[in-house]
């Protein structure tokens, strides 16, 4: 007798940039969480009908679905928070891209109706699977900072459409705190040129041993995406990243861990932990643009 066919939980993807993209390509290869998975459609606000033989279906036919039991939330930023709460409310687990909203309130809300509801609320936060992220954490385990800069660049980005330079580089404010802890505000600069496109934001942050952290965002056209980073410990320095290797599959891995929770089988201890990061970080970012605004 064949054995039963594992559970597989439908899926759609809303918003189909970059990051749905992957994640469509992920759902439709040959993986062990894909294949607990079950790719239904996608969501866009361009009219495609068919992508990559995969079947575009609207908002409205995604949330009264019976067989769309999981959302993947791919779109902006400033998106986010209505499309969580639409498919919370309708029933459906929800992968999110970060940041999962733009306001420290709403992502509380956020988990107390996911929690209401009897679903995952999962954000992704793939810049902690990457293997520069990975050789970092090792580097400083153990060590005591002294003093520490993120220096991170990159070309314009519309803040009507990924937020405010706080929530939108929040993947570095992320590195931080899960570097060294949670930290406290000091003080937040904004320096703004919008007839050229260009933004810098300086950020004092302290850790719990009253150690001094900047992080910088610098944002216009012509700057290369790029992090640039200085920790000084007593132990010695750490200057600018080295080459540690391809990110691969960095989404997958992120997959594989919401799978994991869709089965209850993530430690009750590392969700407690990494719903507190999120929130932390989040405080955060909505701290340092009110000291900005």
């Amino acid at each position: 007798m064949n054995a039963e066919p594992e559970r597989k939980f439908g899926v759609v993807v809303v918003g189909i940039g970059r990051a749905g993209s992957l994640r469509m390509r992920d759902l439709r290869n040959q993986h062990a969480s894909s294949a607990l998975l079950n790719l239904i459609g996608f969501v866009s606000r361009r009219k495609l009908k068919c992508l990559n033989e995969v079947q575009q279906i609207s908002l409205e036919d995604a949330l009264s679905s019976q067989e769309v039991e999981v959302a993947y939330i791919c779109s902006e930023s400033t998106s986010h928070e209505d499309y969580i709460r639409q498919f919370l409310n309708a029933g459906k687990h929800v992968l999110v891209e970060y940041p999962m909203t733009l306001s420290w309130a709403a992502a509380q809300d956020l988990w107390e109706l996911a929690e209401q509801k009897g679903k995952v609320l999962h954000e992704e936060h793939v810049e902690l699977l990457m293997e520069e992220f990975v050789f970092l954490k090792k580097e400083v385990v153990g060590k005591e900072l002294l003093k520490g800069s993120l220096l991170f660049t990159a070309g314009p980005l519309e803040e009507e459409r990924f937020g405010f330079p706080a929530f939108s580089g929040i993947s570095r404010l992320t590195w931080l705190v899960s570097l060294f802890g949670e930290l406290s505000l000091v003080s937040a600069t904004l320096e703004e040129r919008k007839e050229d496109q260009y933004m810098k934001m300086t950020v004092c942050l302290e850790t719990e041993n009253k150690r001094p952290l900047t992080w910088i965002e610098e944002k216009g056209p012509g700057l290369k995406r790029n992090r640039h980073l200085s920790f000084h410990f007593k132990s010695g320095s750490l200057e600018n990243m080295p080459n540690v290797g391809v990110n691969k599959n960095i989404f997958l891995k992120d997959q594989n861990m919401f799978v994991q929770k869709l089965l209850g089988k993530f430690p009750e201890t590392e969700l407690a932990a990494e719903k507190k990061r999120i929130l932390h970080c989040l405080w955060l970012a909505e701290e340092i643009q009110k000291y900005c605004c």
